[in-house]
């Protein structure tokens, strides 16, 4: 399992691309894995035939660990024993007499040992250190955690120290921390639930009715709960505000029209969404509350300006950066972002390209969604939502025309993002898309 950052602990096998038995060449894709960061197809470091598959897919172990051997043809492979993540011990079921019950090999349930009595507090506090999670090497009270969970503790002002990790380790995961924000009171915070495997997801202690007979239920994959634990966070961090705006496209659609065939020689492909981020990025020079984020109490004003652009997937969502967007012009933007939806879709990004955004740029209009009310990337404070494109019939001067239109949608945190700073931008962004300057390309 390679290490995919710094801050990654442990990595789930998606899917095997080979079978046992299957010849691979150096570098060709071998398995396919998920990790807090990103999914990626890993290639085989070496070439030969895969002897033997250690790790199934939908398991998750931690990084470094063997997960299949590759030697020469014939060559007989031993399978090595792989450290999974730590799952929750089954709890001992209570008889009616009060006895802790076990099942046996034929299903019924043996009576054992009662349970002791509780210990008294001066035990309880020795042990209390116990169920800690280790501390880590960079100090004496941070306790083993990735920086997101430490933004997160930090930012709802909890000690990392109070959660029992269900890490490798004793690590504290981003669902430890989100189940004990959830509800600090329970005290299942800081057993049941806080015990609970990296791999299982976030469950309401509420009952459920399936629908009608015959329904299918399948378990979420793992990009699916990571897009719904950092959407759940995000509505939870943010005061969600949002300003629509009505634009013109006209004129970028002439200048789109005379000038992509140029582009098209040059290896680049000269989209709308070209146009909209070169005019994000001269806006965000002019108005760096919106380039900026939340840490704490402080406000994190960012010098550079690093574009996340949305990709959808077959199965999901993520969102690439362009990092050092301030410093390309409209071409080099286009080479951009066409690279990395590109290598999005391929499942090549590294894990340093989908984090680190400034600004986020959303397109549902591909889908022919008027307008979208996109959920804050956290930890920025704006999103841009493009709506579809199209001809439509406007007034000008008491007149009807044709002309090309879209709607903008600006998502942003109003506990940094006031009104009046919001609309300012997108006038800006408006009259830049509007009265775009082909010097500019």
């Amino acid at each position: 399992m390679p290490q995919m950052g710094e801050s990654i602990a442990e990595g789930t096998i998606v899917r095997w691309i080979k079978k046992v038995g299957d010849a691979v060449d150096r570098d060709e894709p071998l398995f396919e894995i998920s990790t807090d960061k990103v999914d990626a197809e890993i290639p085989s470091p070496a070439a030969g035939v895969l002897m033997a598959i250690a790790v199934k897919e939908g398991e998750t172990v931690p990084v470094n660990s063997v997960v299949a051997t590759i030697g020469a043809a014939g060559e007989v492979a031993e399978v090595p024993e792989v450290p999974k993540v730590p799952k929750v011990p089954e709890v001992p079921k209570v008889g009616a007499n009060g006895a802790k019950t076990s099942a046996q090999a034929d299903g019924t349930s043996a009576p054992t040992v009662a349970a002791p009595a509780p210990p008294s507090t001066t035990n309880a506090a020795l042990a209390a250190p116990l169920a800690q999670a280790p501390e880590d090497e960079a100090g004496g009270d941070r306790h083993k955690s990735s920086p997101l969970v430490r933004r997160i503790a930090k930012e709802h002002n909890v000690d990392i120290g109070q959660i029992q990790g269900s890490g490798i380790g004793g690590r504290v995961t981003k669902q430890d921390i989100l189940g004990f924000i959830e509800n600090p009171s329970d005290s299942r915070s800081l057993d049941s639930r806080s015990a609970r495997p990296a791999s299982e997801p976030l469950v309401q202690d509420r009952p459920f009715t399936i629908g009608a007979a015959g329904a299918q239920i399948v378990p979420m994959s793992v990009m699916r709960k990571k897009i719904a634990e950092h959407m759940v966070l995000s509505k939870r961090t943010s005061a969600h505000v949002y300003s629509v705006f009505e634009v013109n496209y006209s004129k970028v659609d002439q200048i789109r029209k005379a000038k992509k065939d140029d582009y098209e020689r040059s290896g680049a492909k000269l989209t709308y969404t070209s146009f909209i981020a070169k005019v994000i990025v001269d806006c965000l020079r002019q108005h760096k509350t919106i380039n900026a984020s939340i840490d704490g109490d402080n406000i994190v004003y960012h010098n550079e300006i690093n574009l996340g652009i949305a990709v959808a997937l077959e199965n999901g969502l993520i969102v690439p950066v362009v990092k050092g967007a301030g410093e390309k012009n409209t071409l080099g933007l286009s080479r951009a972002i066409q690279d990395v939806a590109d290598r999005a879709r391929a499942k090549k990004l590294n894990p340093e390209e989908v984090h680190g955004g400034t600004f986020t740029i959303t397109n549902p209009g591909n889908f022919g969604a008027q307008f979208g009310l996109p959920i804050i990337n956290q930890p920025q404070v704006a999103i841009l939502g493009v709506g579809t494109i199209e001809k439509r019939a406007v007034v000008i001067d008491d007149l009807i025309g044709i002309r090309t239109m879209g709607y903008l949608t600006l998502g942003y945190d109003h506990r940094l993002v006031d009104g009046a700073v919001a609309d300012r931008f997108m006038a800006d962004v408006k009259k830049g898309i509007e009265n775009f300057d082909p010097a500019q390309l």
